[in-house]
């Protein structure tokens, strides 16, 4: 076993930094922050944090206690918007169809299963934090290249600086630079759809309800930001999407709230548009020479059920568990028996999600009656059985197998 007190002074310098965290999204800010915060010398490599994104993501309850333990959320909450219930309605028109069903967070005695924010809200807050952070160094530069060696990893910035640290963290996304000087493969997919992206003005209260409509070509889901504003994911074709686009803001809002089913009221179009291709992507692991990834660059798939950014924080969440372990027992924080220990908490949560939205989202866009048949009857027991609804939320908020020691002792206050 490689540890700090096995390593001979004299065959290499110490590393500068213990982790160096590269990417500046909520997933690389929170690591950055949680590192530091478990006694790590930090730092966080970006060109830029993005105070411009217009998005919003829907962070879930196991996510709010996270940033709560942090001492973040008591900034972040005067701006989010509470999802006290979830509403599934099938609108696929198609001959077998799922009865509607509404998840109330009051039967679970929670206020609500998350809360949603605007990304620049998220975004600006978490550099706040890192900023003020003793531990944490915010280096801002492009990373070049990232070298793993036997006792260290070099990172080389686009300025000609070189850091040094004994782990590093990708967080940069799905073209990351740290997997693949790691050497992790990935298997990637694609699906016939896209996703337009927007923020709603509406007539009418959401009274805290996130609104699913499953389509045929995939969901059309309104979920409420504070006041009377919602923002909506509208996954169809690729031409539909472009198409819509392409529509003055009175044509789109007029063909949004058409889609809704005037369910809100008038729609007012209060944001940029956005259009992204649906893909996935899941790395083959998510540690190898030094490196760990996480968030986006160990795992991508389609917008649905609000999971992508609550799985990159629970990556978090066990990376700073399994790294505060080894620090505690002198162990060398990025060798091979720290980051299986890393691997062996992540694989099931992150296989299991990822397969779970990947095939409700095929569920959508199939026409094979016996797999619109089983989506029907699983709503319908969801709705109908009151033991088996109770599981299924628990498993939307935080998957019981796989589930970060964290979370698992905020669960328990």
């Amino acid at each position: 076993m490689n540890t700090v007190a096995d390593r001979d002074p004299l065959s290499s310098p110490r590393p500068e930094q213990d982790v160096v965290v590269i990417g500046a999204g909520p997933s690389g800010m929170t690591a950055a922050i949680l590192l530091a915060r478990r006694g790590l010398r930090t730092t966080l490599v970006a060109p830029a944090v993005n105070r411009e994104d217009g998005r919003t993501t829907a962070l879930l309850q196991a996510s709010v206690n996270l940033l709560d333990e942090l001492g973040l959320w008591q900034d972040i909450a005067p701006r989010a918007a509470a999802l006290a219930h979830m509403r599934l309605i099938d609108d696929t028109g198609r001959l077998i169809r799922a009865p509607e069903v509404t998840f109330d967070a009051s039967e679970l005695q929670l206020e609500a299963f998350g809360y949603n924010v605007l990304n620049k809200d998220l975004n600006g807050i978490l550099e706040t934090a890192a900023g003020k952070e003793p531990n944490l160094t915010f280096v801002k530069a492009k990373v070049e290249r990232v070298i793993p060696a036997a006792d260290q990893v070099s990172i080389h910035l686009d300025d000609g600086a070189v850091l040094t640290a004994a782990l590093v963290v990708g967080a940069d996304g799905r073209n990351s630079v740290v997997r693949s000087a790691a050497g992790i493969d990935v298997r990637q997919w694609s699906y016939p759809q896209q996703a337009l992206v927007l923020n709603l003005e509406h007539d009418r209260p959401h009274q805290s309800i996130s609104t699913e409509f499953h389509t045929p070509t995939g969901p059309f889901t309104l979920v409420p930001l504070p006041g009377r504003m919602s923002s909506l994911v509208c996954v169809v074709t690729p031409e539909t999407a472009q198409h819509l686009k392409a529509y003055t803001d009175d044509a789109l809002a007029l063909e949004l709230e058409r889609r809704a089913h005037s369910i809100l009221g008038k729609f007012r179009i209060a944001s940029e548009r956005q259009v992204y291709p649906l893909s996935g992507l899941i790395a083959r692991s998510v540690a190898a020479r030094r490196c760990a990834l996480v968030g986006e660059a160990a795992h991508v798939f389609p917008p649905i059920g609000a999971q992508g950014l609550n799985l990159g924080l629970r990556d978090v969440a066990d990376l700073g568990d399994v790294l505060r372990g080894a620090k505690e027992r002198g162990e060398d924080i990025g060798s091979d028996l720290t980051l299986a220990r890393y691997e062996s908490a992540r694989r099931v949560d992150i296989q299991t999600r990822t397969t779970a939205v990947d095939l409700l989202n095929r569920s959508l866009l199939t026409d094979l009656l016996p797999v619109q048949a089983v989506r029907s009857l699983g709503l319908y027991a969801a709705g109908r059985v009151g033991p088996l609804r109770r599981i299924l939320m628990r498993e939307g908020i935080t998957p019981v197998a796989g589930r970060p020691r964290l979370f698992s002792r905020l669960a328990r206050r």
